[in-house]
């Protein structure tokens, strides 16, 4: 048990850390060829921060544990309100009203109800992945066409925010080849290790792989977004938090489900038709409504979805 918790959080450790050395590369190959800070923003980077997902969800399904495939992204979803949300809320207070996120949270609220749709089913097969990637290619040339509109105050913040989230991409052609090199064959090892051990645990513990990917790793690939809002918390500035989560969660279903879906379809355990689904239904219901009425998630809130989501945590295991 041990040693397979030891390769687990080695694999995730690996698919971090190569996501962003990956993205980092890529970043910087990008702005080589001068291509705009707002591709870049909606499309490399985008990608690139969910490459851990996808591959531990292709490496899953591909295996045939498609209950941790389904589990990461419906686990990660909650995790994404309740824990990213509800932890930096503790430290410093998260305001909401964010501008400009009501085209996001159309396109989270469309993809959202086609993917439970999908997963009551009970099969998502390659239509379904398409459509979920459809949806997710339209929501994109949504964004790039408006950002595209406010051409000079666009292009100023998708820069500003660029090395905000990555910081300084390199500019050294072979510094940049060997980031992306090390992220290429550090995504895959370490999607290896994760699944694995993560089927191992479950074994052990004669638990379903859909609870291993709906906890353990679905909180292993929220990580970053964690780390992310906690250190926007502690400098104060967390008014970003709830644009990240929405587009976070976006990508997740369309992105990672939707070329899954269409590498490998996927059968869906009836524990996550009738119940997890419906809790990842309430959280995006949730951040939707704190996003409408910027609503200012402070302590006592964020306590109470913190332990919202132990509880959980508590009941999948049940």
């Amino acid at each position: 048990m041990l040693i397979s918790f030891f390769f687990l959080c080695l694999g995730l450790v690996m698919l971090l850390v190569g996501g962003d050395l990956l993205v980092k590369g890529a970043v910087g190959l990008a702005r080589k060829f001068e291509i705009a800070p707002i591709v870049i923003g909606l499309t490399i980077v985008a990608f690139g921060t969910s490459a851990p997902e996808l591959m531990i969800s292709l490496k899953a399904a591909l295996e045939g544990a498609s209950g941790i495939a389904i589990g990461n992204v419906v686990g990660s979803n909650i995790a994404n309100v309740l824990l990213v949300l509800g932890v930096p809320a503790l430290i410093y207070k998260i305001g909401c009203g964010e501008d400009g996120i009501g085209r996001s949270l159309i396109a989270l609220i469309v993809l959202s109800i086609l993917y439970m749709a999908l997963l009551a089913f009970g099969y998502i097969g390659r239509i379904g992945g398409l459509l979920l990637l459809g949806v997710l290619c339209l929501f994109l040339y949504d964004q790039f066409n408006t950002a595209n509109k406010a051409r000079k105050g666009a292009q100023a913040q998708a820069e500003a925010d660029l090395l905000e989230e990555i910081g300084e991409p390199p500019k050294d052609g072979l510094k940049i080849g060997l980031l992306i090199l090390a992220g290429i064959i550090a995504l895959p090892v370490g999607a290896n290790f994760t699944v694995n051990a993560a089927t191992h645990i479950a074994q052990i513990l004669g638990v379903s792989d859909e609870i291993i990917g709906l906890t353990v790793v679905a909180i292993g690939t929220s990580l970053p977004e964690l780390a992310t809002s906690v250190m926007a918390a502690i400098r104060r500035s967390s008014a970003v938090a709830i644009g990240n989560v929405v587009g976070s969660n976006i990508f997740n279903i369309g992105a990672i489900m939707g070329i899954t879906a269409l590498v490998k379809p996927m059968e869906v355990s009836p524990h996550i038709v009738h119940f997890d689904m419906w809790v990842m239904a309430a959280t995006t219901l949730m951040v939707i409504l704190f996003a409408r009425y910027c609503i200012t998630i402070g302590k006592t809130l964020g306590l109470a979805m913190l332990a919202a989501y132990v509880a959980y945590i508590g009941f999948v295991f049940i």
